[in-house]
């Protein structure tokens, strides 16, 4: 018999099983550090009103600031460039309860992935939404409590417990469908199935996944996956195909590429884990600033209650490469990081010419086998 939880009891469920992932401590050497100034507290929320687990967060062209949270029930805030309060967008929506990633594309739609109700949703610019990919579990039922038997086949358009998405160039749509399905399914702009890789079945070969908890897609429409449970971050072609496995800077909670300029970067965090597991705090709660092909350019930021360190980084946006937003679970609050050059201590412009990474700091990676 399929059994249902409470949303509560579902809500606390699933706090407790994140805090069992296992943590591993990044073996890449020699890293860089890059020299940062943290901005906490630089959003203002409405009169009364305080964050919650701000578990997402977005910018968009104008600078415009998107906090997915969860809170009282999810929400959806929007902060403009000085950080203040401009409105809450999906008030009461039907496919919000267990907020998860908030991404902006490049026409400053505002896609919104929450794993309670299985729901990619599609906001225009003004808010209106146009586009839902998955299909909510009846509402009656409660939220549905994490399978601990085999898991049901995966299909095209339901998703279980999905954690975040990106486009490529053309339109077309990836979603990391996470918890239980551990697959990247990609669809064209229009919502139809293309492809995907991984299934239902948890795997540790090319081209499986245990826990995809993160996504993004590089100009090229190579895919980008943080692989959370298997301790890596797994690079797919634009029709997700295996190319390779980045193996070294630790556990893969979230992946960022910057857009702005011509020389995009890649960003991964090593974040401390949910509950604040006993040894975990010597050896995580770190970000790696690195090129797209995984040399590692340099690493900020350590664990720690107070700014400027790192209660459990869930996600960033790095728009702009040289100005961070991180989204933290544990300290329900949001930071704004300005970054500089390694050894310098001097944030460069924007865009600016390729840094090669030192031979040290150079990823190891695994390129996958034809099986």
């Amino acid at each position: 018999m399929k059994r249902y939880l409470t949303s509560a009891l579902a809500m606390a469920l699933l706090a407790t099983a994140s805090a069992a992932y296992a943590q591993n401590k990044a073996t890449v050497q020699n890293v860089p550090e890059i020299p940062f100034t943290a901005t906490p507290n630089f959003l203002k929320p409405p009169p009364g009103q305080n964050f919650g687990e701000s578990v997402a967060v977005a910018t968009n062209s104008k600078g415009h600031i998107f906090v997915f949270m969860r809170r009282d029930r999810s929400r959806l805030w929007e902060f403009d460039a000085g950080g203040n309060f401009v409105r809450e967008i999906g008030k009461n929506y039907y496919g919000f309860a267990f907020a998860h990633s908030v991404r902006v594309d490049p026409q400053d739609n505002i896609w919104t992935v929450d794993e309670g109700t299985n729901l990619v949703t599609k906001f225009s610019p003004q808010g209106k939404v146009l586009m839902v990919l998955g299909h909510r579990p009846d509402p009656t039922l409660g939220l549905p409590a994490t399978r601990t038997g085999a898991n049901l086949p995966d299909q095209k358009y339901t998703f279980c417990r999905p954690t975040d998405v990106g486009w490529d160039q053309q339109g077309n749509i990836f979603v990391s469908d996470g918890y239980c399905n551990n697959r990247v399914v990609k669809y064209d702009k229009n919502g139809r199935y293309i492809t995907q890789a991984g299934s239902e079945k948890a795997g540790k070969g090319p081209g499986e996944f245990e826990l995809p908890h993160g996504l993004q897609v590089d100009r090229q429409g190579n895919v980008y996956v943080a692989d959370r449970s298997n301790a890596r971050y797994d690079v797919l072609d634009n029709n997700l195909k295996p190319k390779t496995m980045l193996t070294n800077v630790g556990v893969g909670w979230t992946v960022c590429i910057s857009t702005e300029g011509d020389h995009q970067y890649l960003f991964v965090s090593n974040s401390n884990p949910n509950g604040n597991t006993p040894g975990s705090w010597a050896i995580t709660g770190e970000i790696y600033k690195m090129e797209l092909d995984g040399r590692v350019i340099g690493r900020f930021g350590h664990p720690a209650k107070r700014e400027p360190g790192f209660q459990v980084v869930h996600m960033m946006d790095c728009r702009n490469p040289n100005s961070i937003v991180v989204g933290e679970i544990e300290s329900w609050r949001v930071q704004q990081l300005t970054l500089g050059v390694p050894g310098s201590g001097k944030a460069p412009p924007v865009p600016r010419p390729k840094a090669a990474a030192p031979k040290s700091a150079a990823l190891s990676t695994q390129t996958p086998k034809a099986k």
